[in-house]
């Protein structure tokens, strides 16, 4: 009988977790950098997809920025799922395959179905965040909803340092939960049709054992995130498949790669 791959059987063994140095985020981002350049065209479509999903909000919410600021940045906490076409573009480019746009894998079966669960969750953790910074909102300004300019005036000029503090510190708690849960998930159930449960507890053990290089990978895509938001979004076009090409390299640099089963 033939050794059998742990890809045909994903629930052989546990995913292997490597540790890593802190300069595997410049690697990852500079990896990414390289998909980006070879498939510029499909890669470039899904980030016109997260700039567009970006100009809608803000012409839905224009007068609601408390709810705005809440999807805003809950809206890149449903990055990891957006970002699957992404993944398998770099998939294909590291088989030494030229991706097509229209060959970006949609995944069916098992993996549709672990996948959807673990978005679904990420869409909870959305909405309550989204809830959560209404709330702020309102316990910050008593006056009525604020103007763009107010909180920009709040954030960056700091008018309301505690409403400042307050709104970043239970965000950043939303985030590292999101991000601790998801670092590898995605990338492993797309590659090895993970369940959900394993794909975030492997995320979970990655970031136990890698807290300093991860928290370094975490506070990059935050700040190209902010440069795609400081730039009305136009940024998000480049910037948001070069996380998610650098996100599937991280993928690859965190998890061994799936172990032969002798017969």
């Amino acid at each position: 009988m033939s050794d059998t791959n742990e890809d045909d059987d994903p629930g052989a063994s546990f995913p292997r977790i490597r540790e890593v140095g802190f300069d595997a985020p410049w690697r990852w981002l500079r990896a990414g950098s390289r998909d980006l350049r070879r498939a510029r065209g499909s890669s470039l479509f899904y980030g016109m997809c997260f700039a567009l999903a970006g100009w809608m909000m803000q012409l839905v919410f224009a007068h609601a920025y408390a709810l705005f600021a809440g999807l805003a940045t809950g809206f890149l906490l449903l990055g990891p799922c957006l970002s699957m076409g992404l993944y398998d573009i770099s998939r294909h480019l590291e088989r030494g395959e030229t991706p097509r746009l229209g060959e970006s894998r949609i995944p069916w079966g098992s993996t549709l179905g672990n996948i959807g669960v673990f978005a679904a969750v990420l869409a909870v953790i959305l909405l309550v965040w989204a809830r959560a910074s209404m709330v702020i909102f309102a316990l910050s300004y008593n006056s009525g909803v604020p103007s763009f300019a107010d909180v920009l005036r709040a954030v960056f000029g700091f008018e309301q340092p505690a409403f400042a503090l307050i709104y970043f510190a239970v965000g950043g708690l939303f985030a590292l939960l999101v991000f601790a849960i998801s670092v590898v998930a995605m990338p492993l159930m797309l590659d090895r049709d993970t369940d959900a449960v394993t794909a975030a507890i492997a995320s979970l053990i990655a970031c136990g054992r890698n807290p300093g290089p991860l928290l370094l990978w975490a506070a990059c895509i935050v700040a190209l995130t902010a440069l795609g938001f400081a730039t009305f979004f136009v940024g998000l076009i480049f910037v948001t498949p070069l996380i998610g090409h650098a996100s599937w390299h991280a993928y690859r640099d965190l998890v061994e790669p799936a172990q032969r089963i002798a017969p």
